[in-house]
């Protein structure tokens, strides 16, 4: 198989034996965080389009990815479709996110059973009532593993949007007008007992359902809505470290 055009390699760049699964991250720093601090023998297969990925070996042995998928839904499609493609059956999603429940603070780590997909990318791999749900098998691997670690979590359902600011419900942008049906949505959603805010769960699970690989998101919380819209950038140190945490002791059991 050639290099594939968007995340540039192919099979022969992963070695033998091939990593099965991957570890994705929109934020290129994330990636290579995850690959130079947590993984062994950690290269560089890419940095093509800001879609940077690494291979390394966990302290096992096991060889997995650290890969990125860049910000939102339509960017995950692609790179998602590409390690498919590569042999990739498991992908853990390591992002951030915003709570808008009081009880979920910032540098705590939300674990996503499913989401609320409001995803235009979303709908090209399945209809909008097709479900958007996490594999059971690796969202139970995160509970118990934050459980064992001690890493403060909550699970439960995840808001996956398109925008970060007109979906997410945020005033102070450049845009003066919020549509009508995004007015009150934050205030919605927290009855729904909806836990928090992000941009690529939602296509991410639809897209291992329909595909048929395992898909699941720990996402570290950097944002409190029910009391302001900035992120904590204090926060987020420690809640990114939470969430790589987890997603690196799963990695042992599923890669």
């Amino acid at each position: 198989m050639p290099t594939l055009y968007h995340i540039g390699f192919g099979l022969e760049d992963l070695g033998d034996p091939r990593p099965s699964l991957a570890l994705l991250s929109g934020d290129p720093q994330r990636a290579h965080q995850i690959a130079h601090t947590r993984l062994q023998k950690a290269r560089t297969l890419s940095e093509n389009r800001g879609l940077n990925s690494y291979l390394g070996l966990l302290p096992s042995g096991k060889p997995i990815l650290s890969a990125t998928s860049g910000m939102g839904a339509p960017s995950l499609s692609i790179v998602v479709n590409e390690l498919v493609q590569l042999g990739i059956r498991t992908i853990i999603r390591v992002g951030t996110s915003g709570s808008i429940q009081e009880n979920v603070p910032p540098g705590s780590v939300v674990i996503s059973k499913a989401a609320l997909c409001r995803q235009g990318a979303a709908n090209d791999i399945a209809p909008p009532e097709y479900p958007a749900s996490a594999d059971p098998f690796l969202t139970v691997a995160l509970v118990e593993e934050a459980q064992r670690l001690g890493i403060p979590y909550a699970l439960g359902i995840t808001a996956s949007v398109d925008t970060f600011y007109e979906g997410q419900e945020r005033v102070g942008s450049a845009n003066p007008y919020l549509l009508r049906n995004l007015q009150g949505i934050t205030e919605e959603y927290r009855r729904l007992r909806v836990l928090n805010y992000e941009m690529e769960a939602g296509t991410l699970f639809k897209m291992g359902n329909v595909y048929g690989f395992a898909a699941a998101c720990v996402t570290g919380v950097i944002a409190q809505r029910t009391r302001a819209e900035e992120p904590l950038l204090d926060a987020k140190g420690l809640a990114v470290e939470r969430a790589i945490d987890l997603a690196i002791a799963v990695a042992e059991r599923f890669a």
